[in-house]
């Protein structure tokens, strides 16, 4: 992976599998994580691993498939790290069958 020293972002649905996996390949990279789960115990462990392994991470439980969640989200890295330069929108999530730009915050 190209260096992403510097930048912070977060990564949804990421207390397990390609969530955890994307999460510390990019806090390996050098990137500032925000952990973002419905699993509390799913985040606390990926978080740990990446701290043990030298990067800098931060947890925040909730459902990605909620707007107030992931305005939340955004939010908190902006708070944390000044801004937010990523975001793996890894959650299975369910979408209208129809271009982005026709769906509404609720449906997104």
């Amino acid at each position: 992976m190209a260096s992403m020293q510097g930048k912070a972002g977060l990564v949804t649905a990421a207390g397990a599998g390609i969530g955890r996996a994307s999460a510390l390949a990019l806090a390996g990279a050098g990137a500032k994580v925000l952990v973002s789960d419905i699993s509390e115990d799913g985040v606390a462990e990926t978080v740990s691993l990446i701290r043990e392994a030298g990067g800098t991470a931060e947890s925040m439980v909730g459902d990605a498939a909620a707007e107030e969640t992931a305005v939340a989200m955004v939010e908190r890295v902006v708070e944390l790290w000044g801004a937010l330069d990523f975001a793996h929108n890894n959650a299975g999530i369910g979408a209208p069958n129809r271009p982005f730009e026709e769906q509404d915050g609720a449906e997104w």
